[in-house]
């Protein structure tokens, strides 16, 4: 299973993160995540740091649904997890198929996203700023693909270098998982 090569920050000047996403890498695509996360009944899965997660994603011209599984962290430092991830059809089959298997929702929520796709050093990365309604900070998030154990130090450079060039500091990253971040916000 491939690597999701990814480092999350807190954004300190959204408005300074946007402009240089745009100069560099033009207009980004402005999406609403809606995600629900399922769970063993035992609350096994997410206690494995594994994750069972549909997606519905709306845009202007668009909406689409992926179903994702991630796997256990492979690096605690960036909490990059093996993933593997199919676009569905029929959202409201794919939630009563996950249902129908005995695993339950454990948690509902919306990321507001503008999202920039762009190559460095023969990677194709995703660089996606995020707010999420409940929380009070705007994130970024920039990913790339490992695809084996061995390449995720050097997928992880490349994904450093492109926070640096946006002011985004090693202070700034955090491995805090938004399903948790939002549980801890909600009453």
């Amino acid at each position: 299973m491939a690597i999701e090569a990814e480092l999350k920050a807190v954004v300190r000047d959204p408005e300074a993160v946007l402009r240089q996403l745009e100069d560099r890498h033009g207009a980004g695509r402005a999406e609403v995540y809606r995600d629900t996360y399922y769970d063993a009944p035992d609350g096994s899965l997410m206690g494995e740091d594994r994750e069972l997660r549909i997606r519905t994603v709306h845009s202007p011209d668009d909406t689409r649904t992926v179903l994702t599984y991630k796997g256990a962290r492979v690096d605690e430092a960036s909490g990059s997890k093996p993933e593997a991830e199919t676009r569905v059809e029929d959202a409201e089959a794919m939630h009563e198929i996950v249902r129908g298997l005995g695993f339950n929702p454990r948690i509902q929520f919306e990321k507001r996203c503008r999202n920039y796709s762009f190559e460095r050093d023969r990677r194709r990365l995703l660089a996606t700023l995020v707010r999420v309604p409940e929380l009070n900070a705007t994130f970024i998030e920039v990913e790339t693909v490992a695809t084996t154990q061995d390449d995720l130090a050097p997928a992880l450079t490349v994904v450093r270098a492109v926070l640096a060039e946006l002011g985004i500091s090693e202070d700034d990253l955090t491995t805090e998982l938004y399903t948790d971040a939002v549980a801890a916000a909600r009453p």
